[in-house]
């Protein structure tokens, strides 16, 4: 048995030595001057760092173009948002509404008039803020989806800055939706006099 173990060792490493000798021919012939190989193997090299330097510049240009493009559409859904809650603006422009109606009513004026004066007038001055707002939001996510195709051939939007685009233009266009039907007293209108 032992003779046995020794042969196969022996053959074994007979067989390794014949591999080693082998990969050490196969690359001195791709390490030769005038080798077709090298060209091959030089070649990707050369093409891996064009590949890289293109890369890199087009990263610097992607990284601030998607920072704005991240912040436009979060900035519509913001704006979005705003539409459809009103907004600090709108409120201060009904209150300011309400406060010249109160102003100009006569105080014997009737009561219809008076509810359009004092708060008819104040609700469709919130209206036409939410809808500036619900416009604004509309642009701003219509131009970030759109940006791509004014930049560099190829270049892919992160879908995250999609999403929210996207996110505020449904909310832009539901923002401007209601408040045209607040503007029309199409939803929620004044209640009639008696």
């Amino acid at each position: 048995m032992g003779t046995k173990t020794v042969d196969e060792t022996g053959a074994e490493r007979g067989t390794e030595a014949k591999n080693d000798e082998e990969k050490v021919d196969v690359v001195k012939a791709t390490d030769a001057p005038g080798s077709a190989d090298t060209d091959e193997v030089t070649e990707p090299d050369e093409t891996l760092d064009e590949e890289e330097e293109a890369a890199a510049a087009e990263a610097t240009g992607e990284h601030s173009s998607a920072v704005g493009e991240g912040a436009g559409a979060v900035v519509s859904v913001a704006l979005g948002l705003v539409s459809l809650t009103g907004g600090w603006i709108g409120t201060v422009a009904a209150a300011r509404e309400t406060l010249v109606g109160q102003l100009q009513t006569a105080s014997n004026a009737g009561v219809a008039t008076q509810i359009k004066e004092v708060y008819g007038d104040a609700w469709q001055v919130t209206a036409l803020w939410a809808g500036m707002f619900a416009v604004i939001a509309l642009i701003v996510g219509v131009v970030v989806l759109a940006r791509p195709a004014f930049g560099g051939p190829g270049r892919i939007q992160p879908v995250w800055i999609k999403s929210v685009a996207w996110g505020g233009v449904a909310l832009g266009v539901i923002g401007l939706l209601l408040a045209v039907l607040k503007y029309t007293d199409a939803l929620l209108g004044l209640p009639s006099a008696p």
